[in-house]
């Protein structure tokens, strides 16, 4: 077996890190989900339905959220594929979320059919069917992550050479 190299450790930092950074716009989707869910409830919609509305919303500011700040990949040119692609993934990933979610509220036994703890539980289970389409599918073509001293060269490693200079037009240099 073969020794981990620097380069090995720097892109498995790297990785990580984008993990922990698209685990974070997964929580701000969660509050969001979890406030649309309250106020849909508290409007008199049933919990599945309420959750529904409040998923589809909270995928929306994650795939903004995702494609700006956390893969910098997003492009006026791809915007349409982009958004597809996010929404194609996440959405079974948010399928399986939304199945374990009404799976648990349906069984009428504290606490896993109280909505919030079922909608943790389904959030959780959604993340890395989430985060593997979106990196690999959406964002990032699969290919490893390399740390560079320039935002712009560690982008095209993040997003492959396809997200060219119509980056700039959507987000600044840092």
């Amino acid at each position: 077996m073969h020794p981990l190299t620097d380069t090995d450790r720097r892109t498995a930092g790297v990785e990580a890190g984008l993990a922990l950074k698209f685990a974070a716009v997964g929580l701000i989707g969660f509050v969001i989900d979890a406030a649309l869910l309250r106020l849909g409830m508290g409007l008199g919609l049933h919990a599945a339905v309420a959750r529904a509305v409040s998923l589809f919303v909270a995928m929306q500011a994650t795939f903004a959220i995702n494609g700006l700040q956390v893969f910098h990949c997003l492009t006026r040119k791809r915007l349409l594929a982009q958004w597809a692609g996010y929404m194609a993934t996440n959405g079974f990933g948010n399928l399986c979320n939304y199945w374990i979610f009404v799976t648990l509220i349906s069984l009428h036994h504290s606490p896993f059919s109280n909505p919030y703890f079922a909608i943790v539980a389904g959030s959780l289970a959604a993340y890395l069917i989430n985060y593997a389409g979106t990196r690999l599918l959406v964002f990032g073509k699969g290919r490893a992550s390399v740390i560079v001293a320039k935002r712009r060269r560690a982008r095209d490693q993040v997003c492959g050479p396809a997200a060219g200079e119509d980056f700039a037009k959507l987000a600044p240099e840092a």
